[in-house]
């Protein structure tokens, strides 16, 4: 591991101030991926600013009904929390289905919006990676693809967002509170991450000196009845082969709301805007739900190892929203 300074942080404004004086900070919350990142040479900062010390682990009712939750919160505590539970389960499941209690235990929401790929190529120091170095080259274009995205991909980088949370946060709407120098500004959940396009390297709407202070979860009764389903290699500790994050409310066998995210397929958590259309105010059938995961998936561009994934979504989409239909 290469030498860097340290800082602890006593507050947001003096975390802000400290990263922002110095190109290439990185901020240090559970440090799950960041450490790792760093032992292996993919991270390389010259400061890093402690955190955890802020007082942002909190989880607090909003006055519309919904929740304000700390970027410091841990995951293990959220998935616990009888107010996700209630009002949002897709989130309580989606943070089981990630990790492990070891991991969970440390892991903080903040620091899950920002966790990089799990693209073997990023982590090989020895293979081209435009996210890793710009202008370098993307290997995995003609390599192994079996873990890469279908779908907002580019011919700079076909890597997918390796998150189970973010996909449950892009279905519920939820804003992200960021502080810089410049002071507060909330980012909705859909404008946060970046398709890689020609700059893959630049991953989130973040300016550099800013920090995620907290996300907001508004009021979404449909997400009451909902669910998050996983798909992976393994029951435990891997990432998601395809995920479906889905919230559906049917009155009279018609789709009255209908909230519905991917993760595993594409470029950053997918919002199925698509599916959502053709499914709003149709039956609620399993024919429409296979004409809605086929409407999303039309534009995915597959590769060899990865072709099968447009399959395993519709499967998995189909299979949620019946799940959630009874």
């Amino acid at each position: 591991m290469r030498p860097f300074a340290y800082v602890r942080a006593a507050d947001v404004d003096e975390a802000v101030r400290a990263v922002a004086g110095e190109p290439g900070a990185k901020f240090l919350g559970g440090g799950t991926n960041l450490v790792d990142l760093m032992r292996e040479g993919i991270e390389r900062p010259a400061t890093v600013v402690d955190v955890t010390a802020l007082p942002l682990a909190a989880v607090d009712d909003l006055p519309d009904g919904g929740l304000r939750i700390g970027a410091l919160v841990r995951n293990s505590a959220l998935a616990a929390d009888p107010r996700v539970h209630a009002r949002y389960p897709m989130v309580s499941q989606a943070l089981l289905a990630g990790a492990s209690p070891q991991l969970r235990n440390m892991a903080t929401v903040g620091g899950n919006l920002l966790q990089r790929t799990r693209c073997p190529y990023f982590y090989d120091a020895a293979a081209a990676c435009n996210k890793r170095e710009p202008g370098a080259g993307c290997d995995a274009l003609g390599g192994f693809t079996r873990g890469h995205a279908i779908l907002g991909v580019s011919e700079s980088c076909i890597a997918a967002h390796p998150s189970d949370l973010c996909v449950a946060l892009a279905a519920l709407d939820a804003v992200v509170e960021v502080r810089g120098v410049g002071g507060t500004r909330r980012i909705p959940m859909a404008e946060f991450h970046r398709l890689p396009g020609d700059t893959p390297h630049v991953e989130t709407a973040l300016a550099p000196d800013e920090l995620v202070t907290a996300v907001e979860l508004p009021a979404v009764p449909v997400a009451a009845r909902s669910r998050y389903r996983k798909v992976r290699d393994r029951a435990s500790y891997a990432f998601a082969l395809v995920s479906v994050a889905a919230a559906l409310e049917v009155r009279d066998g018609v789709v009255a709301d209908v909230r519905l995210a991917l993760g595993g397929v594409g470029a950053k958590p997918w919002r199925a805007r698509a599916a959502e259309e053709l499914l709003a105010g149709g039956p609620a059938d399993e024919d429409a739900f296979a004409r809605a995961a086929e409407a999303e998936l039309e534009p995915a561009t597959v590769r060899p190892g990865n072709a099968f994934k447009t399959r395993l979504a519709r499967a998995t989409i189909v299979a949620t929203l019946r799940e959630l239909s009874g």
